[in-house]
């Protein structure tokens, strides 16, 4: 950890020496009331989850509304503001673990809903919030991939008092589930983060990030994306990242673990095709959602599986395609396969591969524009159905998007 420290330290030093500081955030607040937003989110999603057997299927349908409020910042050289959500999701047919409550009758209750707050604090270009948070760092990042979003509360500083350096540290002691009403459903005694990110110019950016999750793990992370043009509808983007973790000995057997994926896409007019290998290693898989949020793998081969088991290796090719250079703006289209292999199971080696296809497509204009649609599907294999696999499945995801601003 305290090389992480004085990494992030270095790194903020080096900023320092070749940029200078940016104009300042709160000289150009125009006042809490003027700078407010009021959005509504209405999210319709379903999902089928097909485990190739006819049996135990999941299929789950269902309304959210997500209700959002940003304040400005009150003017002065110190300004004040107001942050707060409200959630509300609606069972319409099904129910699955991670998107409804279990009841003690052991049905799932047809509603869920929360509601969060955080006061915020600015001065220069630094920002201090308390409350209820959705952060999106490497080593603590919200879920948002199902009806309602999960949630944290604690305290985060973000700083971007230089030029293309982010400067990150924060402290949560609660941990609210994407299905749960409560404010600290996944029991979280606290979590540590610190580190920052810095875009060295047009082509190269890096980060160091590091959590200590309370009696859990600790965790160190890494970051560095390269980009290349080649030419004006040409381009070549190189993209690493790795994840050290050291677990608690009250948490887990386990003791370690490093995993790590490097990317590359060659992007040309309107298609992409993005070669990936990740690899793990040491005493256990990767451990994420262990109080660091449902969304902390930033890794290449995530997707329904995130191949991250024992000793895993996994390959992907992928294929991106957007339509609009075909006179279809808003939709694009995305097709993976990826193959883990050399898993460690209690019956030799283990492997498993995933078929991934999604197709998104936003309206455009008229009465109906910023109306989503998205459609996911994967179809998944694994050599053994134990050792902590999940089954074999078809799976889709189906969501409908409209954000609406009210303020």
């Amino acid at each position: 950890m305290q090389v992480m420290k004085w990494s992030v330290i270095a790194l903020a030093v080096a900023a320092g020496t070749t940029q200078m500081a940016v104009a300042s955030q709160q000289s150009d607040s125009k006042g809490f009331v003027d700078d407010s937003s009021l959005n509504l989110l209405l999210r319709n999603t379903y999902w089928n989850r097909d485990y190739n057997k006819g049996t135990d299927d999941v299929k789950t349908w269902g309304q959210a509304f997500i209700g959002t409020f940003e304040s400005g910042f009150t003017q002065g050289t110190v300004g004040f503001g107001v942050d707060a959500f409200g959630l509300l999701g609606l069972k319409l047919d099904g129910g699955q673990n991670d998107m409804f409550e279990l009841k003690s009758n052991g049905h799932r209750t047809d509603d869920v809903s929360q509601a969060g707050a955080a006061v915020k604090v600015q001065f220069s270009n630094t920002v201090i919030k308390y409350g209820n948070q959705m952060p999106s760092l490497p080593v603590l990042a919200y879920d948002d991939s199902r009806l309602l979003p999960q949630s944290f509360t604690g305290t985060l500083v973000t700083s971007n008092e230089i030029e293309g350096l982010e400067l990150n540290v924060g402290r949560f002691t609660q941990d609210s589930s994407m299905a749960s009403s409560s404010s600290d459903s996944n029991e979280l005694k606290s979590i540590d983060v610190y580190g920052g990110s810095y875009k060295v110019n047009d082509q190269l950016s890096v980060a160091l990030y590091a959590s200590d999750i309370e009696d859990v793990a600790k965790k160190k992370y890494a970051n560095v994306n390269y980009q290349i043009p080649l030419s004006e509808e040409q381009s070549l983007a190189f993209d690493f990242n790795i994840y050290k973790t050291k677990f608690d000995n009250d948490f887990t057997e386990a003791d370690k673990n490093t995993i790590f994926s490097l990317a590359g896409t060659y992007a040309f007019g309107a298609h992409a095709l993005t070669l990936a290998y990740q690899q793990n290693s040491g005493d256990s898989g990767y451990a994420y959602d262990i109080g660091d949020g449902g969304s902390a793998i930033f890794l290449a081969n995530s997707y329904y599986s995130d191949f991250n088991q024992e000793d895993e290796k996994s390959w992907q090719v992928a294929y991106d395609l957007d339509f609009a250079t075909y006179g279809v703006p808003g939709l694009s289209w995305r097709t993976a396969y990826v193959y883990g292999y050399d898993i460690s199971t209690d019956d030799g080696e283990g492997k498993e591969r995933e078929f991934f296809n999604q197709v998104k497509y936003t309206v455009q204009s008229g009465p109906a524009k910023d109306l989503a649609f998205k459609a996911r599907n994967s179809i998944y294999r694994n050599s053994n159905n134990d050792s902590g696999y999940s089954e074999d499945l078809n799976e889709w995801r189906l969501f409908v998007e409209y954000p609406l601003s009210i303020l």
